[in-house]
């Protein structure tokens, strides 16, 4: 537990203050996710978060039909130019993407979802670390 919440591979001896500061692996907890998310949200830019989500479930996938499966979902939502919740890549990785759509592998995503994290972590996060929303993450719940 971490400021009264519940984050998944942060030790509880560390300070919530400092391991977020230093740190973009906020992704990795479902409190600062959560929070995260909501300030995207602020910012009309939810499908960076969305998208990088739904590349971690991704890669866990262990069947060849499900991956074409939930590949052709993630294109659908995030990669095809007038996607529903387009992200912004450059067009040669779109494209290296589109090609790979016929036979699509676990890695076919990959190049996309560094170039959103890099986004996410060099613009967004440093507003998201002086946002209301990420202030009140800071503060004790009042269990602890």
């Amino acid at each position: 537990m971490v400021s009264g919440h519940a984050c998944m591979y942060v030790p509880a001896c560390v300070n919530v203050s400092v391991f977020h500061t230093i740190s973009f692996l906020c992704l990795y907890c479902v409190a600062g996710q959560l929070a995260f998310r909501e300030f995207l949200r602020t910012e009309y830019s939810e499908e960076n978060i969305l998208f990088w989500l739904a590349c971690e479930e991704y890669k866990t996938i262990t069947t060849s039909n499900e991956i074409a499966i939930a590949a052709k979902r993630i294109y659908t939502e995030f990669v095809q130019v007038d996607a529903p919740r387009q992200i912004n890549i450059d067009c040669g990785t779109r494209q290296e993407i589109t090609n790979s759509m016929s036979q699509p592998t676990l890695s076919c995503f990959d190049k996309a979802q560094r170039l959103i994290y890099k986004l996410m972590k060099k613009d967004c996060y440093p507003r998201f670390l002086k946002s209301e929303i990420y202030q009140v993450l800071l503060e004790p719940s009042e269990a602890s």
